[in-house]
């Protein structure tokens, strides 16, 4: 059994900074089942006191350190943190101190500075990309003119939150369309998809990983044997290489590496929010 592990991403802003780092730092590690949870706008003492307690509470339950990835600039707050007893990672530490040296000049550190530097252009197209994500969520609207791409894979391969995922650090309009029992009858693209062929992106898994997600989901459906995976896997797999659809396996891929490859091959082009 994976040893447990408790993971707090905590910051004076929204912790997409510090979530999005400390995801790629824990996908590094295996043989641990990671419990994280995000405390956003930690923006002064009180409650920079309120998250070490809860950060504190959640050793003594797990009988284990807990680790914190923290994304506060303010020293006063990290050392409150640093209280909780906690394995306390500073997203910025490891740089500042190099760029201080190159820029000659000493930071200033202001809670919510970042959230001056907003650009509202950017800003607008990533609520419109997150809006547009939602709205064409496993294959609620199947209207994809405006789609920048459009990830195709059975139920819980992945499709949700790659999309997610790329609407908000990207701002791409990311929709997904998942292959029913229909779709699979057939090693050709479901018609509703031929017309935007050049916007397709395959993702695929592992069929025994993908029984794991359903049997939470589903537990001793039919949805969920082993028997209706490996059917559904291989034959999505197949219409992928008929259609010569560029494709991905899911299994052992983290979600910014997976949207870094559709970006690549797709030819999308944008900076990372």
């Amino acid at each position: 059994m994976a040893a447990i592990r408790p993971v707090f991403y905590v910051s004076d802003g929204t912790g997409i900074t510090a979530e999005t780092v400390g995801h790629s730092l824990l996908t590094q590690f295996t043989g641990f089942s990671f419990v994280t949870d995000r405390m956003s706008f930690v923006d002064d003492v009180d409650k920079a006191h309120d998250a070490a307690a809860r950060i504190r509470a959640a050793g003594e339950r797990y009988q284990v350190r807990p680790i914190v990835i923290s994304s506060c600039v303010d020293s006063d707050l990290g050392a409150i943190l640093n209280e909780s007893g906690a394995l306390v990672l500073d997203v910025f530490a490891p740089f500042i101190g190099l760029l201080e040296s190159e820029l000659d000049a000493t930071r200033h550190s202001r809670v919510g500075q970042a959230h001056g530097m907003v650009d509202f252009d950017t800003y607008h197209r990533r609520i419109n990309a997150m809006n547009y994500a939602l709205s064409h969520d496993d294959g609620i609207a199947v209207n994809y003119d405006e789609a920048d791409v459009i990830l195709v894979a059975v139920s819980r391969a992945g499709k949700t939150p790659t999309c997610i995922y790329l609407a908000m650090h990207y701002g791409i309009r990311a929709a997904n369309y998942p292959l029913t029992d229909e779709d699979l009858e057939h090693d050709r693209l479901p018609p509703r998809l031929r017309p935007y062929r050049s916007k397709l992106f395959g993702l695929t898994i592992d069929p025994e990983r993908l029984q794991q997600i359903r049997q939470e989901r589903r537990p001793n459906s039919r949805y969920a044997s082993a028997e209706t995976c490996k059917r559904e896997v291989a034959m999505a797999e197949k219409m992928f290489r008929a259609e010569r659809i560029p494709t991905l396996s899911t299994t052992h891929t983290s979600i910014e590496e997976i949207s870094s490859k559709v970006l690549g091959t797709l030819g999308l082009q944008r900076e990372m929010f």
